[in-house]
């Protein structure tokens, strides 16, 4: 069941009379629908009235109006305004452009622009590789989306996947002091995309791909990766792989068991389920590489070579995966398996699924907003849970990820990306919880540690300058 919580936040303001009760009557009708007051201001006073400015957190935009429209019903109390926070940070967009050079007269004029700026340009010209330096391709990421795989929303577009990618860039300068940019195009032409990044290229250190739906996404990043000189990251792939991988090391630690003897079931075989299975392949445990089997399943039950995909990833994975060939359901794959993790759907399986596993087992259910087990039902018998929501213990988010990558890879002046970075950035996250920390509900930093992106970005440039 969904709880109050910031994404719902509102601000009622309410005439209310000026009476000893009033602030209780107030607080105890918001808390009989259930929201989660945050904040309560005395705007105004006077000898007849108050103005009250009421902040909560609700459930759904139903639910505030709910708590709105009960205030409104009090005796003597009149609602002037509803405030929904999350619009109004949104108002006018969440990102700006500044300027880090001073303006003030005719001399800084005449270097950052004409004349000044014809002998940097004719630098350049003569040697492309000065833009790294001389421009803000040095610092500049584009984030690149079609709209057409927006998390939890779908094909909405590219106007409407705007504020998130705008996210993305905030996201990306406060954790990684990276200046990136929104790159929103209206088309979902496989060909058309390929060739827009590869026509606005020379402006950016780094390509993020955001939102592009599968399979046209795995042909674009490969795609772009053989034509661009600078680094292609599908945050949707490697971004949720990276993390993944990070907080399987430490949840194994917990539970005592390597990878190379375990049976991991990965549910969802899109973008990010193709991506943690190729990097859970790529890790070493001493000699051995991978766990000892991987079992993947779709919406077709557990894939195998005889099911006769035409898809080509589904091809791939399915001679990289299920080392028996068994066939069957997600319930049928569960059973006896160490690790189950869901980029998939929500409500796929219960507590007594969980009961099937291996001892000790491990459950990622990572579908957002509503994962694959209600996390309450999967502890009754995983020994560790993590999922993708805030509200839950071990939140496995990409944000841990993207922004110390791509500080490492444009601190390297890397020209691509590599297996080898990828897992030295899950090696980097999964260590900032050290030894002392680490337990059953706390296999991941808090995104907010101020330790992960600088060591996701050293681990990078350093993983990026030694395959240079």
């Amino acid at each position: 069941m969904p709880v109050p919580g910031p994404g719902y936040s509102i601000t009622v303001r309410v005439e209310a009379p000026p009476s000893a009760g009033a602030a209780g009557d107030l607080t105890s009708a918001v808390g009989r629908v259930g929201g989660v007051i945050t904040a309560f201001d005395v705007v105004e006073s006077h000898t007849d009235r108050v103005v009250v400015d009421i902040t909560c957190n609700a459930m759904s935009a139903n639910h505030a109006r709910d708590i709105s429209d009960t205030l409104g019903a009090l005796p003597g109390v009149e609602v002037r305004k509803v405030s929904d926070r999350t619009f109004l940070m949104h108002l006018g967009g969440k990102i700006e452009v500044t300027a880090k050079v001073a303006l003030r007269n005719r001399d800084d004029l005449s270097r950052a622009y004409t004349p000044g700026v014809a002998r940097v340009c004719t630098a350049i010209a003569e040697n492309p590789d000065d833009a790294r330096r001389l421009t803000i391709k040095r610092n500049t990421v584009a984030v690149v989306t079609d709209g057409s795989a927006v998390l939890g929303l779908g094909n909405i577009g590219p106007a409407a996947a705007l504020p998130v990618m705008e996210g993305k860039a905030a996201l990306f300068k406060k954790f990684g002091s990276v200046d990136a940019w929104p790159v929103c195009l209206d088309t979902q032409d496989t060909e058309e995309i390929i060739r827009t990044v590869e026509l606005i290229a020379p402006v950016y250190g780094g390509i993020n791909l955001e939102d592009i739906a599968a399979p046209r996404c795995f042909e674009i990043e490969a795609r772009l990766r053989e034509k661009l000189d600078i680094p292609v990251f599908h945050d949707d792939q490697h971004g949720t792989a990276i993390c993944v991988v990070a907080a399987l090391r430490n949840a194994l630690r917990v539970v005592g068991k390597d990878l190379s003897d375990c049976k991991v079931v990965v549910c969802g075989v899109g973008a990010a389920g193709s991506a943690i299975i190729r990097l859970l392949l790529q890790r070493h445990t001493g000699d051995k590489l991978g766990p000892a089997d991987i079992l993947a399943v779709d919406v077709d039950g557990i894939v195998h070579g005889a099911r006769g995909d035409t898809d080509a990833n589904l091809r791939w994975v399915a001679t990289n995966t299920n080392r028996d060939g068994v066939s069957g359901r997600l319930h049928d794959a569960l059973v006896g398996a160490d690790v189950f993790i869901g980029v998939s759907a929500p409500n796929l399986f219960g507590a007594e699924q969980v009961a099937t596993m291996a001892p000790d087992p491990v459950v990622f259910a990572l579908a957002n907003p509503d994962p694959e087990i209600d996390p309450l039902e999967a502890q009754r018998h995983a020994a560790v849970v993590a999922t993708g929501r805030s509200d839950y213990p071990n939140q496995i988010n990409n944000v841990l990820a993207f922004p110390g990558v791509f500080r490492g890879l444009l601190d390297a002046q890397a020209h691509t990306i590599t297996d080898e970075m990828l897992l030295a950035a899950a090696d980097a996250i999964a260590d900032v919880v050290d030894g002392e920390r680490l337990n059953a509900s706390f296999i991941v930093p808090s995104v907010f540690d101020a330790a992960v992106a600088p060591a996701v970005a050293d681990a990078v440039r350093k993983a990026a300058t030694a395959t240079a």
